[in-house]
């Protein structure tokens, strides 16, 4: 045989069998199956329980896939809704926006500061401390004066001009600051002015008039607590007149020549000289009669005709210009122990409040020389000294003549 032969030799025979024909196994028993399908066949189709088993995993499959799609919604929903209602809502604040993600390679460099050129603002200092605004004083107030105190400075205490604390207390004070005593008690008004007691048959314009003011001043001050549509005020009641100005009424040692003067000792009290004196003659031009040239107490104004001298208790007083001795000794008014020197030029210098003095009448001095020690007698709350200067029997700021 040839080679052909062999091959076909060695491959299994096959026999072709009628499928009507039984298998050589035996009678009913079925052919067995070839594992490779013929697609040529027609499939077959599925079962009825097989479609039911089907269905019903679709069905499952799409009521997952639904639900999951609800949930996406109702979380988008969600946010946008949250979204408008801030944006809406007149509290509502924007949210920062993240802040981007930097790298080595994004470093920014800042701008450099200038710090020579001018700022054009005010500087602020954070105060935790609530300001309570400042409300005006409506009543009459009483202060009891204390050691050091005087009208001058009392009146800067309670932002005052100092004649209203004399204007309001002349039945104490009689217009003279000097007159202050310790523990003596004073009216302080609320406002510059006078404080007046309504007398029986006052009148609004008539009192306006007097203290040279209006009449709708004194009717609306708010602490004078009147009716406007029917003003009564009553005999009695003090009255405040804000604004209110009258000439002040003063006692002082009136000026003493060196010629025949004829002053009383019984009036300016023991220390006034009779006059008719010569003697040394004044420069005109003055020096401090203390080693303090500072203020402390009452300075000059229309109250108080002269300034008060920072000086401790003993501490030397001499003369401000050359001159003669005029009065030496206790003055009456207030002004305790006073020296007054004529300088023979028209001006007069007056030292009050002395402890002692060290000069006598009709004696000599010159400028600078002793005439007495610095204290707190007479009208007085505490060590200084007054000081004076009057020219042709009228009163002269200090402050213009002391170099």
């Amino acid at each position: 045989m040839n080679e052909q032969g062999n091959l076909r030799g060695k491959l299994p025979s096959q026999t072709t069998q009628d499928p009507s024909t039984p298998a050589s196994g035996g009678a009913g028993t079925p052919p067995p199956q070839s594992p490779i399908q013929d697609l040529s066949q027609p499939r077959k189709p599925f079962k009825p329980d097989q479609l039911v088993t089907l269905g019903a995993w679709l069905i499952a499959l799409s009521m997952v896939m639904l639900t999951a799609y609800l949930g996406l919604r109702a979380r988008a929903s969600s946010a946008n809704f949250s979204a408008s209602s801030q944006s809406s809502s007149p509290f509502a604040f924007a949210s920062a926006p993240a802040a981007p993600t930097r790298g080595p390679q994004d470093d920014v460099t800042l701008p450099t500061l200038q710090t020579d050129e001018p700022y054009l603002a005010v500087a602020r200092l954070t105060n935790f401390h609530t300001l309570i605004p400042t409300r005006p004083r409506l009543d009459v107030i009483t202060y009891t004066v204390d050691k050091g105190d005087s009208v001058f400075a009392i009146a800067k205490n309670f932002n005052l001009k100092p004649e209203s604390v004399l204007w309001a207390n002349y039945d104490q004070l009689k217009d003279s600051p000097d007159s202050l005593s310790l523990g003596m008690v004073l009216n302080i008004p609320p406002v510059d002015g006078i404080l007046y007691q309504w007398k029986e048959g006052d009148s609004v314009d008539a009192i306006a008039s007097q203290f040279k003011t209006k009449p709708a001043d004194i009717l609306g001050w708010i602490g004078n607590h009147l009716d406007l549509s029917k003003p009564v005020i009553k005999p009695g009641e003090e009255v405040m007149i804000p604004g209110g100005k009258r000439d002040f009424i003063q006692w002082v040692v009136p000026t003493i020549p060196r010629g025949q003067a004829g002053v009383s000792k019984s009036v300016y009290g023991p220390g006034a000289c009779e006059g008719n004196y010569t003697g040394a003659y004044g420069s005109g031009f003055f020096i401090w009669p203390t080693s303090a040239h500072v203020l402390s107490g009452n300075d000059y104004w229309s109250g108080h005709l002269g300034i008060d001298i920072a000086a401790g208790l003993g501490d030397r007083i001499g003369a401000a210009d050359s001159g003669v001795i005029v009065f030496a000794g206790w003055s009456t008014g207030g002004y305790g122990n006073m020296v007054m020197i004529d300088h023979g030029n028209g001006y007069q210098t007056v030292y009050g409040h002395l402890s002692s003095v060290g000069v006598h009448c009709g004696q000599s001095v010159v400028q600078g020389g002793y005439i007495g020690a610095s204290g707190s007698t007479g009208n007085s709350t505490g060590t200084h000294l007054h000081f004076e200067i009057r020219y042709g029997g009228g009163f002269v700021n200090p402050w213009s003549l002391l170099p």
